[in-house]
Order: C-alpha cells, then sequence, then structure tokens
C-alpha cells in the first residue's frame, strides 16, 4: 500500500471513529424519573425502582441512563422539570410521588410513555381512557393513600381516647386533600370527635400549624399522606415532639425518624412495578396496551414507635400493639 493510500484509509477511519462511538451511545435509552419528592429521602425508593428495571434486563450506567428530576415538594417546579425531561428527549418518563407527578408529566407530552404512580383513580384524574385499556402514553400504578385518612383516625382514638379535638394538617395544592379532608371529618362525626384542620403547603406554613395546635389545645394529629410532608418528615418529627403531640402518619419513614406512628401503604412494590414496566417498554411494548394495576401488592402496614411514645407518656393498648406490623423499641 502506497504512503498516500494508507494516510487517505486511516483519515476516514478516523473520521468514521467519532461517529461510531456516538452511535452507540444513543443506542442506550435515556429515561427520567420525576418526582415530587426529594432524592436523599426516596433512597430505597429508587432502589426498588432500579431493581425492577434489573428484572427485565436493564442496569442503570451499563445499558440504560436515568436522568432524575426532584421537586423537594415543591409542586409548582413538577411542570418545569417534565418539560426539561421532554426536551432531552428521554424514551420514557417514571412519574412517581403522587398524583401531581404523573399529572405533570401527562401535560408536557402525549407521545413519551409515562409510567406513573398515584394514590387515586387515574381514570378520574384524566392520566387513562381506563384502568385495563389505558390508551394514550400513560399507564401505571394505583395504590392506596388518601383512602386510609379514617382508618388512622380510629387508631389514633384507640391510642388516645380522650382526645376530643383532632388535627389534621393538609397541602391545599395536593389533589387529594380535599376527599382525604371530607372522610377524616365524616368519620370523626361517627365517632363524637371534632377535627380541626390545618392547611399547609411549605415548611413555614408548617411551623404556624403546630403554633395554631397548640393555641386552639388540640389532643392529638393526623399528618395527610402527602409528599410535600415526606420531604419535611424531620420538621414535623420534631414539631411534634417539641409540643407534645401524639401524630400518626402515612409512611414508616416518619417513625424510623422518630415519629409515634404510621399507617399505610408500602410503595417499595409500587416502585418495583414501575421499574419492571418501563423495561418492558424499552423492549417495545406500548403503554397503551399494559393495564393499570389497582395495587400489584398491597401493603398496609402499622409501624409503632415505643421509645418515643415513652417520651409522650404514652401507653400503647395490647391490641394496638398485636396489631402493629413493626415495633420500634
Amino acid at each position: 500500500m502506497k504512503r498516500r493510500e494508507f494516510i487517505t484509509l486511516m483519515g476516514g477511519a478516523a473520521a468514521a471513529w467519532p461517529l461510531a462511538v456516538r452511535a452507540q451511545q444513543q443506542a442506550v435509552p435515556l429515561i427520567g424519573l420525576l418526582s415530587s419528592r426529594s432524592a436523599a429521602e426516596s433512597a430505597n425508593h429508587v432502589g426498588a425502582f432500579r431493581e425492577g428495571l434489573s428484572q427485565v434486563g436493564y442496569v442503570e450506567g451499563q445499558n440504560v441512563t436515568i436522568d432524575y428530576r426532584w421537586a423537594d415538594g415543591r409542586y409548582d417546579q413538577l411542570p418545569i422539570l417534565a418539560s426539561e425531561l421532554v426536551a432531552r428527549r428521554v424514551t420514557a418518563i417514571a412519574a412517581v410521588g403522587g398524583n401531581v407527578s404523573g399529572l405533570a408529566a401527562k401535560a408536557a407530552t402525549d407521545t413519551i410513555p409515562i409510567v406513573f404512580i398515584v394514590g387515586d383513580d387515574p381514570v378520574h384524574l384524566g392520566l387513562v381512557s381506563s384502568l385495563n385499556r389505558p390508551g394514550g402514553n400513560a399507564t401505571g400504578m394505583s395504590v392506596f393513600t388518601t383512602e386510609l385518612g379514617s382508618k388512622r383516625l380510629e387508631i389514633l382514638r384507640e391510642l388516645v381516647p380522650n382526645a376530643s379535638t383532632i388535627g389534621l394538617l393538609i397541602n391545599p395544592n395536593y389533589q387529594g386533600s380535599a376527599r382525604e379532608s371530607e372522610e377524616v371529618q365524616t368519620a370523626a362525626k361517627g365517632i363524637g370527635k371534632e377535627i380541626l384542620v390545618l392547611n399547609a403547603s411549605n415548611e413555614h406554613e408548617i411551623d404556624a400549624a403546630f403554633s395554631t395546635l397548640t393555641q386552639q389545645h388540640v389532643d392529638a394529629l393526623m399528618v395527610s399522606a402527602d409528599a410535600l410532608f415526606v420531604s419535611r418528615r424531620d420538621q414535623l418529627v420534631a414539631l411534634a415532639a417539641r409540643h407534645s403531640i401524639p401524630t400518626i402518619y402515612d409512611l414508616r419513614d416518619f417513625v424510623a425518624t422518630g415519629g409515634l406512628m404510621s399507617y399505610g401503604t408500602s410503595f417499595v412494590d409500587a416502585y418495583r412495578q414501575v421499574g419492571t414496566y418501563i423495561g418492558r417498554i424499552l423492549k417495545g411494548e406500548k403503554p397503551s396496551n399494559l393495564p393499570v394495576q389497582r395495587a400489584v401488592k398491597i401493603e398496609i402496614d402499622l409501624v409503632i414507635n415505643l421509645r418515643t411514645a415513652k417520651i409522650l407518656g404514652l401507653t400503647f393498648p395490647i391490641t394496638l400493639l398485636g396489631r402493629a406490623d413493626e415495633v420500634i423499641e
């Protein structure tokens, strides 16, 4: 081979090499994870999501890339974050952390596949046409959240039977708050209890709500199922301790950080199923053909923290302890 021909050949190979690399990079799908929650308190759920992906052959950093977008409880940021994912041309979006994430993703795109986790009926929310045949570009998981409010009230009354007024902390910006408030107030009338509804949509309003609780001599508190409150769980647990008010939450995360007790759905399996659905979509399935799972695996856990109870001077009834799924001592 002549020197000129050799140089020409090598030059062509060098020019083709970047194209080959770019083609290889483009072959790795990019998926977006949109959440109303924060990264710090979602580690175990993200781990379950990755596990679901791996079950269908996708491992982050190897054959799939995940672009995370966290709203940190600021719901007004979700439309912006969803638009950023659409601009990045992600292959699919996992919209988690409540109804608000799914709605923001759906508003941002009607073509990119979306897999959501919601606490209400996704048909009523307008995310899908039906549970069995979603149609459109969205499907996902629907799990119990706000529907458990009356049960939390019952558990709180069992622990503090003499409580005459019980507070209910809700985020007025969350769609399910009105329904949960109505459900709890209806249940309270049936057992002769008064409910004081307190609104909070940021950390300053949470502080103000606890001041109101003290001024109104509220005997116990229920914290609504809401991603904002999960992201502010350290603040809520600290305030409940400072004001010595027995409080029930919806997630174990609160109790693990010193909260008194929780009763609610475990989301771990739902996140795992979202990962599995995303993986199936990457393999070519359409969200319109993947039925919405009402609850693949319902795990409604009652978690009790005896250390916190002792600090508050409370004694759990044997009947309540016997029903607990986990007791932290």
